[in-house]
């Protein structure tokens, strides 16, 4: 998710959840290979497992910048082709990719030809007209042909003209069954469902069909349900966090960070939604949003807001969220 999972996030959500695997916002190639590779694709040790997301269309670039990634550590390289912003399509990447199912398996060939770590495919269940079920299929036996055993299927068609990303996260409906069908039709491959999946109870009844979930707005929106993953979905016996323990633990990276020369408000726009539906939950937005985003905000702003979410501090008791 572009502009939200960065190392700041993830980095947050890990302290909620230590098997997930975690995604970086995509990149592209061209940025990976001449850009500032420590500010685009840097990550600390604490976020592992974590997959590199890659954005573009040209093989050649593609390996390079997998080459890149395996060499900084990543534990996976996920090609996006799903994505349908107009600024994706530009460039030639994202969904648009998906009616040239040739040219990715290219890509995919490429990348693993440049470094070991397994490379995946996250796409749509088609796009624009081209949204017959054997267009699907189509697409996904090429490009596992090429090498990619993983693929993480949204379930709603990306509308490439004539919607805008935000109108295409609610047209056209969900298609889930889709998704199952592709699995039962091909039990070979890892198929990961993506796509207005909520909550671990519709992440456990999708697991009935398919072999993983992939939770994006709403582990972002509510971030405290990732603290079942680990004991629901991967079986763990460990206790899970509390919101408090959470940000508590965090306080040390934060701390880090503004050492660094970065601002409070960098890690702490990742936070608002963790008291979400919570009592005091609009007071711990609130004081973040005031006293956390000044170029002088301290990690005290971060205690302060623990203290006021788990006890009320010195804010008003009752402010329901």
């Amino acid at each position: 998710m572009m502009d939200w999972s960065d190392r700041h996030c993830r980095v947050f959500h890990r302290g909620l959840t230590k098997r997930a695997l975690l995604y970086t916002e995509m990149v592209t190639a061209d940025a990976v290979i001449h850009g500032d590779q420590a500010r685009l694709i840097g990550f600390s040790r604490e976020e592992h497992p974590l997959a590199l997301q890659l954005g573009g269309s040209h093989p050649a670039k593609l390996a390079e910048a997998a080459r890149i990634g395996a060499n900084f550590g990543y534990d996976e390289i996920n090609l996006n082709v799903g994505c349908p912003s107009d600024r994706v399509q530009e460039g030639r990447f994202g969904a648009c990719l998906m009616a040239e199912p040739q040219l990715v398996a290219e890509c995919v060939a490429a990348m693993g030809k440049s470094q070991s770590l397994p490379v995946t495919v996250k796409c749509r269940i088609g796009i624009d007209d081209q949204d017959a079920e054997a267009d699907l299929t189509r697409f996904i036996d090429i490009v596992a042909e090429a090498g990619c055993r993983t693929f993480v299927v949204h379930a709603r068609k990306a509308w490439l003209k004539g919607l805008s990303p935000k109108e295409n996260r609610e047209i056209p409906p969900l298609d889930y069954q889709r998704v199952y069908r592709l699995k039962a039709r091909r039990p070979d491959l890892t198929i990961v469902i993506n796509g207005g999946i909520e909550t671990i109870a519709e992440a456990q009844t999708h697991l009935e069909h398919v072999d993983g979930v992939m939770l994006g707005r709403a582990a972002y929106q509510n971030p405290y349900i990732l603290a079942d993953v680990d004991t629901l979905i991967f079986g763990e016996t460990s206790k899970v966090p509390t919101r408090g323990e959470a940000l508590t633990e965090l306080l040390p990276y934060a701390s880090q960070h503004l050492q660094n020369g970065g601002r409070l408000s960098n890690i702490t726009r990742h936070v608002l939604g963790l008291y979400h539906g919570r009592p005091r939950g609009r007071a711990f937005r609130r004081l973040l949003s005031e006293h956390g985003t000044g170029a002088s905000a301290g990690v005290e702003v971060l205690h302060d807001a623990i203290a006021l979410a788990e006890h009320g501090g010195v804010q008003e008791q009752n402010d329901a969220a």
